[in-house]
């Protein structure tokens, strides 16, 4: 049983919660694409503040390691033309579903970071089999595999901190395997550092040929 300061009558709220039927539980929670003009409310009334300046507070740091990773799904997203539409999914099996139905999953890793530091970090990525979640069904895989057909392992390359900038797509290195060689090359290995995967050849691309180099790899695995 949870306790606080509070005692009894914290776990009579627990229970008390636990006892309420949620209305359509079943049905996964709609979330529509926000236009950052939402504003803060109390009462009613506007407070003076709105989405986009959640957005600019929360969001502005791109060199950081989580809004890098989500920044990098977004790129591959456009150059594969799948999030015009919609919302981020978060923890779905994989992170981007193309119209023609390709599963990719996007890594990312960069030489620089938002705090100090005494050398460039390393690359490396996570590469782990997963036992997937369907956010769509609200079930989880059995098999524990690599969920997507095909891997986009991103590698934001700067290394001045003056100039780096996370927007600039020229910043970037692409690298594409298809998780049909991944699973082969490096089988239940957990993380891989860039001299690794480049000695098994990804196809490097750039942005604008990621579209055909995903499609190419995805067919590998037919």
């Amino acid at each position: 049983m949870l306790h606080d300061h509070h005692g009894t009558r914290y776990a009579a709220e627990v229970d008390e919660c636990s006892s309420i039927e949620l209305t359509n539980h079943r049905d996964p929670l709609v979330t529509a694409p926000k236009t950052g003009d939402e504003p803060f409310t109390q009462q009613g009334q506007s407070i003076g503040s709105d989405l986009r300046q959640f957005w600019r507070w929360a969001c502005s740091d791109l060199i950081g390691n989580a809004q890098r990773g989500v920044l990098a799904e977004y790129i591959v997203g456009l150059a594969l033309g799948c999030v015009a539409d919609g919302v981020r999914v978060e923890w779905d099996a994989s992170d981007l579903l193309t119209e023609g139905g390709i599963r990719v999953e996007v890594k990312s890793s960069a030489y620089l970071q938002s705090w100090k530091q005494e050398r460039l970090s390393t690359i490396s990525f996570g590469i782990q089999p997963t036992n997937g979640w369907d956010a769509t069904t609200n079930t989880i895989a059995a098999q524990r595999k690599r969920q997507a057909d095909v891997y986009v392992f991103c590698v934001f390359k700067q290394t001045d901190r003056a100039t780096a900038d996370p927007l600039d797509l020229d910043h970037w290195d692409f690298y594409v395997m298809s998780t049909q060689r991944l699973n082969s090359t490096f089988g239940e290995q957990k993380s891989i550092v860039l001299s690794s995967l480049l000695s098994h050849d990804p196809v490097e691309c750039s942005f604008s040929g990621l579209a055909s180099v995903v499609q190419a790899a995805a067919r590998e695995q037919s």
